[in-house]
């Protein structure tokens, strides 16, 4: 078998930057709009909220971005609309941050747009230290009895039920003079 040279595999390509120049900014036009990533499916799908008509879509990424451009949770991305199925878009371009603060300055995107990944479910999570929480504990209790409207959420912390450990069979005493017999294994 020849010897590989290190040229045209994975390896090799991985250390090609095809994106030294600046791009230039690609506007959209007719049949095409703005959108932005919701949820990722998977196979090349992905659900996507267009700008201009505010409709819920889904997305198909096309063939030549699928391994070279990585598209996650809030990008912003320009979809070419179906004239055939209203539901159903083609992710065309997917915009840098830098690119998205262009947009905005050309009006072509809201100001107010949320950009960057992920995902908000975890928004509303507090966590409360152990050593914090016997204290806070006590002092939740006296102001449940005290019925004074603070301005501060009270913290409820939810205690996890126990789960009863399974018990191993133990073996029959031993005596040096006391043998096993096959019937004390098989009770085991």
């Amino acid at each position: 078998m020849p010897k590989n040279k290190g040229r045209g595999g994975k390896n090799y390509r991985r250390g090609k930057n095809e994106n030294l120049t600046k791009r230039q900014l690609e506007t959209k036009e007719d049949g095409q709009d703005y959108a932005q990533v919701i949820k990722l499916l998977g196979n090349g799908r992905l659900i996507c909220v267009c700008l201009g008509d505010s409709k819920q879509r889904l997305g198909h990424i096309r063939g030549k971005m699928r391994r070279k451009v990585w598209i996650q949770n809030g990008d912003i991305v320009l979809v070419a609309l179906r004239e055939f199925q209203d539901e159903k878009c083609d992710v065309v371009y997917k915009y840098f941050p830098e690119e998205i603060k262009q947009l905005k300055n050309l009006k072509e995107i809201p100001e107010n747009l949320e950009e960057g990944g992920g995902d908000n479910l975890g928004d509303n999570v507090v966590f409360v230290n152990k050593e914090e929480s016997s204290s806070s504990d006590s002092d939740l209790s006296s102001s449940e009895s005290d019925d004074s409207s603070d301005s501060e959420p009270k913290q409820i912390q939810k205690q996890q039920p126990q789960k009863p450990q399974p018990q191993k069979a133990q073996a029959p005493a031993k005596d040096n003079k006391e043998k096993i017999t096959k019937k004390d294994i098989d009770d085991i």
